[in-house]
């Protein structure tokens, strides 16, 4: 039996910012700083955000500016976006 870990998220409605750092890996971070990572490529930043926010791919943001991932929990600032 595999054990999959729960969505971190306490909300179905969770916003996810996905785009690349200045080193050009893919982050992604739920817009309160509850949760985030780093990842080599774009699909899994998606395939993340996606397990992470309940299955809801209206609620991830690509951005087409820099995001860093910020693991201090600071909110994330409303950023110029394109849809994922």
């Amino acid at each position: 039996m595999k054990l999959v870990e729960p969505p971190s998220c306490s909300s179905a409605s969770s916003i996810v910012f996905i785009g690349r750092n200045h080193r050009g890996q893919w982050v992604a971070q739920q817009q309160n700083g509850l949760f985030g990572g780093l990842f080599v490529n774009r699909a899994q930043a998606v395939k993340y955000a996606l397990f992470e926010n309940g299955q809801h791919p209206e609620m991830i943001i690509e951005l087409s500016r820099e995001i860093e991932l910020d693991i201090g929990g600071q909110p994330a600032s409303p950023p110029t976006r394109r849809a994922a």
